[in-house]
């Protein structure tokens, strides 16, 4: 693993043909449990395998075995029903959550999947997990009194999935908040949240943030109890750096360097000068270049390629810094 820009994604990875067939197939009850579980481990692999050939050096699981970020944790989680459709953005949908009763962990939810993933590679696999303020902005609250105290039940049952990631070896823990600049004035009630998750914690923990107006929560985001943030910013042509000329940025700092939601393939020059203009406020080895957000929405062709130009432009940047370190 390089300690100079190391690379990573953020998480999701486009699911092959024979996947969402399966799927499918299983949600009209004509494929069993077991069979399609098979072929998510299949395509776990291909993508553990994949990574290694691109070059990432911090690796995912692809989330092979997820549909929605939320309602994934809902499903598996006491409590919780789950809701009707509603429209998460474009032309995507998700089962909106319902927050119905006091939420309990019946059992781990990510623990076995990641198991799975470390023991094909050598390579560090990220644990990844949606945050408890995300779970409960993108849900219906029912059950609790208060917005916070539904955050802080949703963060203690997060709080267990992360402990046990980490005693399962996860040496990365990704808890990620998208929803957190959704309203700027409950942001205290995210950064408490996450401070139970991560309290225990001895792995590097991460919080990815996505598209919205992070202007609105910076700086007071930097309290978020994380050690990095991951934010999208080739989406945003790198604009919110400029906030961290008025307060410095005081985090690890995954910066996005190439754009999900395009279906265009950056040059590498043009990824590479991304992890520069990072480079003007991070140490090297404290900034991680990867694709904005995650892959799911590419093919598994686009995604690859996205991989590749990200893993050439730090490759690129870090001889860079090389030449300037001896010069």
């Amino acid at each position: 693993m390089n300690d100079v820009l190391p690379t990573t994604t953020v998480g999701s990875f486009g699911k092959p043909e024979y996947l969402q067939k399966a799927r499918n197939a299983a949600s009209r009850g004509k494929a069993s449990a077991r069979e399609l579980e098979d072929l998510e481990r299949q395509a776990t692999a291909e993508w553990i395998r994949r990574q290694e050939e691109v070059g990432l050096d911090i690796l995912v699981d692809g989330e092979m075995y997820r549909g929605d970020m939320v309602a994934y944790f809902a499903e598996r989680l006491d409590g919780f029903r789950i809701g009707g459709l509603v429209r998460s953005y474009g032309n995507r949908y998700y089962h909106k959550p319902v927050i119905a009763a006091k939420v309990a962990r019946p059992k781990p939810m990510t623990v076995d999947w990641f198991r799975f993933a470390q023991d094909l590679t050598d390579r560090p696999v990220k644990g990844m997990l949606t945050g408890p303020y995300t779970m409960l902005d993108w849900s219906y609250n029912e059950a609790y009194r208060t917005r916070r105290d539904a955050a802080l039940a949703l963060a203690e049952v997060i709080r267990q999935e992360a402990e046990d990631l980490e005693r399962a070896g996860a040496r990365y823990i990704q808890i990620d908040e998208p929803a957190v600049h959704a309203r700027p004035e409950e942001i205290e009630i995210a950064i408490e949240a996450m401070g139970v998750v991560t309290q225990n914690l001895r792995a590097r923990t991460i919080s990815h943030i996505c598209y919205g107006d992070f202007a609105a929560i910076y700086p007071k985001v930097l309290e978020l109890p994380v050690d990095q943030l991951d934010l999208a910013m080739s989406n945003y042509e790198y604009r919110w750096l400029a906030l961290f000329d008025a307060h410095p940025f005081t985090k690890e700092l995954a910066i996005g360097v190439v754009d999900v939601h395009s279906h265009r393939l950056e040059t590498v020059d043009e990824a590479a000068e991304g992890i520069r203009r990072g480079l003007r406020y991070v140490l090297p080895e404290k900034l991680l270049p990867h694709p904005d957000c995650g892959l799911k929405t590419r093919t598994v062709e686009e995604s690859l390629d996205k991989c590749r130009v990200v893993v050439e432009a730090a490759r690129k940047v870090r001889a860079e810094v090389a030449r300037r370190a001896v010069a």
